[in-house]
Order: structure tokens, then C-alpha cells, then sequence
């Protein structure tokens, strides 16, 4: 497809999901998948090298604003309860799925490593993109929900890199570069806000996006990845953007409508509809494993400590994408899963983040007093008023 058409098609797409978004009142990035799925499937789009890019950036970008959203005094204050909801979000599925995988679906053990990982990961992509559609960023239950997203990717990321470790000079120069600018950035930024913020070319915002990319591109020779960095940082930088939320709103629609749309486009078009199909009893046996070790792993918790939102917290647990799909990836490239476990595993990490969100916001989405005092947004649809 010329490149042209190509680029015309995408950014219609991306208007119609925001379109569709606002009428149905749904999270913009299930729109934006399901669209991809279509496109992929139906009109004939697929990943070129500056999609592929965008979106590989832009997860990275809501890697870091999911981060800069965790408050910091919610998680010293609520720590047990983000740590135990995080922790077993991740343990339960990870040990179900690979032990299913294993000794019902017969896989090796790397291949059911491979299973375990991807299908215990919580998207933070996905989850930050529905807590601020809706308002909830500014709740102490959905700052929990951050925090426990946090722990529950935190043990994805560890687990993929113990089990699966292949370290090199590169990997220790990443790991050496990512603490020093986590360490460092922060102590800088308030200066470069108050020196050279509130400027119409935004010189803050394309500071944050160098670090950014400074993380992808040493992580990329280093064998890693750059997620579990960017989060850090913005956890770490999340005290600067609650004093100025001014640049956190103009940094979100930045993010929201020229970034973050190709990650969850891309993610759809990477699923090919007619090889499901001709696997469709082994995605349903994993997409019900993945919301069953969900359910047993997180409703227990957030019944006891989130009981107004429970269930919608298990459900935005219940999601996966990002950790999800690089796992699989990983797998493919390594050489321990095949092609048909990985489409089957992609898909069921892609359809985590539509399937459960949907039910989330359609049935159990909780009702609360949105603060308007912090230049925030009380439209569940909108991002900025």
C-alpha cells in the first residue's frame, strides 16, 4: 500500500475511535485496537518501519506517564495493600498459565515460561489510558490500582529477565545509563521547567522525550528494554508533575492524540484473524486461564481494600498489552515458542485489553466525586476540558 494512503487510513482511523469513544463512552485505546484488527485484517494495513516506531515510542511514553501517575505517598501509605495486589496479580497467573501450558497443552518449559509471563502482566498502557479517560487518576483507589499495576510489571519485567538472562557489556551499560538518569533527571527537571517552561515550543516536553529515547535506543543494543526504566522515572518524577499539573495536562495531549494512538493500532494489526481461527480452542483455553488466575489472584485483595470497586479493579488488573506482547516476541525471536503459540499468545494478551475493560467500564465502573480543583478533567471522555 503507498505510504500516503497507508497514513490517510491510519489517521482516519484514529479520529473515528476518538469519535466512537465519546458516543459509547468507552476507553479510546479498546476503539483503537479493535480498529486495528480491522485495518490489518480488512483494508489491507500493516506495520511499516515509522509505525512500528511510533508505537514502540509511545508505549514507552505511556510507560512513563503511568509511572509519573503512581503518587508515591498513596504507595508508602497504602504499600501492603499495592504490594499484595500487585504481587499476586502477577504470581497467580504467571504459575497458573505455565503449569497449564506445560502439562495440558504439552509445551516445553521455555515455551511455558514464555506463556506464564506474557499472560501475567497487567497493561500499564492500558490502564493509565482508562483511569484518566474516566477521571479516576485523581482517586486513592486509582492510584492503588497504579501502584499495584506497577508491582505486578515489576515482576513480569524481573521474571523475563532471571529466567531468560542473556547480559553482555551493552546490558550493563543500560542498566548503568537507565540508573543515572532515574537518579539524576529528577534533581534537574524543576530547573529546566522554571528556565525554559511554558514556551510554545514546549522544550520540557521534548527534554522528557530525549530521556526517552535514550533509554529505548541503550536498551535496544543492551538486549533489554526500555519499560521498566521509563517507569521508574516517572514514578520518580511523579512529585514534579503533581506540583505542575499545568505540563502534565499538556504533556497527556501531546501523548493522547499524536503518540499513543499507533501503539494500540499496532497492536491490533498484528493480529491475523484467519490463523485464530484455525486455533480458536487454544485462545479461548488461554484467554479464560489468563481472567481465571485473575480473578483468583486479585479479587480476593481488592474485595478486602477496594470494596466499592472490587470488581472493576480485577478487571483492570485482568488486562495485559505491552509487557504481554514483548514477552511473546521474545519468545518467537529466541526460538522457544513457534508461530502459532505466538499468534495465539499475542492475540489473547491483545483481547485481555478489550474483553475486560469493556465489562470493566460498561458494568462495574465506580462512581466517585471527581476533584475540580487541580486543572484536572471531570469528562470521563476527555482529557483536557
Amino acid at each position: 500500500m503507498d505510504e500516503q494512503l497507508l497514513s490517510l487510513i491510519l489517521w482516519a482511523l484514529i479520529f473515528v475511535a476518538s469519535f466512537f469513544s465519546v458516543e459509547l463512552g468507552l476507553s479510546v485505546a479498546i476503539i483503537e485496537i479493535a480498529l486495528g484488527v480491522i485495518g490489518g485484517n480488512f483494508l489491507g494495513l500493516h506495520p511499516t518501519p515509522w509505525i512500528t516506531y511510533l508505537a514502540g515510542f509511545g508505549g514507552i511514553l505511556l510507560t512513563f506517564l503511568a509511572g509519573a501517575e503512581v503518587d508515591t505517598r498513596v504507595m508508602k501509605a497504602r504499600f501492603k495493600e499495592s504490594f499484595l495486589i500487585g504481587g499476586l496479580s502477577f504470581l497467580v497467573p504467571f504459575l497458573g498459565a505455565m503449569f497449564y501450558a506445560h502439562y495440558l497443552l504439552d509445551w516445553t518449559w521455555p515455551a511455558a515460561k514464555i506463556a506464564g509471563i506474557a499472560l501475567s502482566t497487567t497493561s500499564l498502557a492500558v490502564v493509565y489510558a482508562v483511569l484518566v479517560e474516566t477521571g479516576l487518576t485523581d482517586t486513592e483507589m486509582g492510584k492503588i490500582i497504579m501502584a499495584a499495576t506497577f508491582f505486578t510489571d515489576l515482576g513480569t519485567a524481573v521474571s523475563l529477565s532471571l529466567l531468560f538472562l542473556e547480559v553482555n557489556w551493552f546490558t550493563l551499560v543500560f542498566l548503568v545509563i537507565s540508573a543515572w538518569l532515574i537518579f539524576f533527571i529528577p534533581r534537574i527537571y524543576p530547573w529546566i521547567c522554571n528556565r525554559y517552561g511554558d514556551r510554545v515550543i514546549e522544550p520540557e516536553i521534548k527534554f522528557l522525550f530525549l530521556i526517552l529515547i535514550i533509554f529505548i535506543f541503550f536498551a535496544k543494543i543492551g538486549s533489554s528494554h526500555a519499560i521498566l526504566p521509563a517507569f521508574v522515572l516517572g514514578l520518580a518524577m511523579s512529585k514534579s508533575f503533581m506540583e505542575n499539573r499545568r505540563l502534565q495536562r499538556r504533556l497527556r495531549v501531546v501523548a493522547f492524540a499524536i503518540i499513543t494512538p499507533f501503539f494500540f493500532i499496532n497492536g491490533g494489526m498484528n493480529i491475523s484473524l484467519k490463523l485464530l481461527l484455525l486455533n480458536l480452542g487454544l485462545l479461548i483455553q488461554m484467554l479464560l486461564v489468563k481472567q481465571i488466575t485473575k480473578i483468583f489472584g486479585v479479587y480476593p485483595l481488592a474485595k478486602r481494600y477496594l470494596p466499592q470497586g472490587a470488581m472493576y479493579t480485577t478487571l483492570l488488573m485482568s488486562t495485559g498489552l505491552t509487557m504481554g506482547t514483548i514477552s511473546s516476541v521474545f519468545g518467537l525471536t529466541a526460538g522457544h515458542i513457534n508461530q502459532v503459540q505466538f499468534s495465539v499468545l499475542v492475540a489473547t494478551v491483545i483481547l485481555s485489553a478489550i474483553i475486560p475493560t469493556f465489562i470493566a467500564q460498561k458494568w462495574f465502573e465506580p462512581k466517585y466525586e471527581l476533584p475540580e480543583s487541580n486543572g484536572l478533567v471531570s469528562n470521563p471522555n476527555s482529557i483536557d476540558e
